[in-house]
C-alpha cells in the first residue's frame, strides 16, 4: 500500500465507490438495518479483493478535478442500478402485501418498517420476511458477490455509458415489479373484492343485519386463509423471478458497456 502509485489509488477509489454503491443498494445488506460500519467495512474488503483482479490496461491518472469527479458519477450510478433493478422483485412483493391489507380492512394495522423508516401493512412485512427467507435460501445473496466481480470484466472503470437500451431495461424492471404485485396477489385481492360486492349486496336486501360487526371479521379470515391456500404459488412465483435475477443483472451491466 504505501508504494502505490496516484494511478492505483485513483482506481482503488473508483472500484470502492462501485461497490459500496452496490452494497447500499442491494436488498438485505443494503437494508437500514445493517450498521454503516458493517457496509463500509464489506465494502472495503471487496475493493482490497478486487484490486488486483480489475483490468486497467493503460490508465491515464484524471487530469482534473471535474474529470475525477465526472468518473466518480458513473461508478456510483453503475453500484445504483444493479441496487435498483435487484430491488424490484422485493418491492413488489411489499406493494402486493400492501394492497392486499387494504382489501382486508388492515389499512391502520400497520408496523414500522426498519428498512424503509416507514409504517406499511402487517401483511407486506410478512411478505417481504418470507421472500428475504426464500432468496437466503437459494443462495441469491451470491447473485451481488458475482455481479460486483463481474461488473469489472464487462464495464472496466470509466467504461460507463447510458443509452436508450439501458433506459428501456430499467424500465422493464419497474414493469416487473408490477408484475410481481400482481401475480402475488391477486387471487386474493379478487376473492376479497367479491366478498365486499356480496356483503354490499346482503346489506342492501337485509338492512337490519350490521353488516360492518359481520362483515369485518369475516374479510380478515376470508384474507388469512387466502394467503394460506395461496402460499405456494407465492413462493414459485418468487422463486421463478429469484432465478432469473443473475441474468438480468448480467444483462443490466452489457447494456451500460
Amino acid at each position: 500500500m504505501p508504494n502505490m502509485s496516484a494511478e492505483q489509488v485513483e482506481i482503488l477509489v473508483l472500484i470502492f465507490l462501485r461497490v459500496s454503491a452496490m452494497i447500499v443498494t442491494i436488498p438485505i445488506v443494503g437494508d437500514s438495518t445493517v450498521p454503516l460500519k458493517v457496509k463500509g467495512g464489506l465494502s472495503l474488503l471487496i475493493t482490497l479483493l478486487l484490486f488486483p483482479i480489475v483490468p486497467t490496461g493503460a490508465w491515464k491518472l484524471s487530469s482534473d478535478i471535474f474529470s475525477l469527479i465526472f468518473r466518480m458519477a458513473g461508478e456510483i450510478m453503475i453500484g445504483v442500478m444493479v441496487g435498483f433493478a435487484s430491488r424490484m422483485v422485493f418491492d413488489g412483493i411489499q406493494l402486493a402485501g400492501q394492497l392486499i391489507g387494504f382489501q382486508m380492512g388492515f389499512s391502520i394495522v400497520n408496523v414500522i418498517d426498519p428498512i424503509n423508516n416507514e409504517q406499511v401493512s402487517i401483511i407486506s412485512q410478512f411478505q417481504y420476511l418470507v421472500a428475504v427467507l426464500i432468496f437466503l435460501i437459494m443462495n441469491g445473496h451470491h447473485i451481488f458477490l458475482y455481479a460486483m466481480g463481474e461488473s469489472f470484466r464487462i464495464i472496466p472503470p470509466l467504461g460507463f455509458h447510458f443509452s436508450g437500451e439501458l433506459m428501456q431495461l430499467l424500465l422493464r424492471f419497474v414493469n416487473n415489479m408490477l408484475e410481481v404485485a400482481i401475480k402475488t396477489g391477486a387471487p386474493i385481492i379478487a376473492v376479497l373484492m367479491f366478498m365486499s360486492v356480496g356483503m354490499g349486496l346482503v346489506a342492501r336486501t337485509v338492512p337490519q343485519i350490521n353488516i360492518f360487526i359481520v362483515g369485518f371479521p369475516l374479510q380478515i379470515a376470508v384474507g388469512l386463509i387466502g394467503i394460506g391456500l395461496t402460499l405456494p404459488i407465492f413462493l414459485r412465483v418468487v422463486e421463478g423471478y429469484f432465478s432469473n435475477l443473475e441474468g438480468e443483472i448480467i444483462s443490466l451491466l452489457r447494456l451500460m458497456q
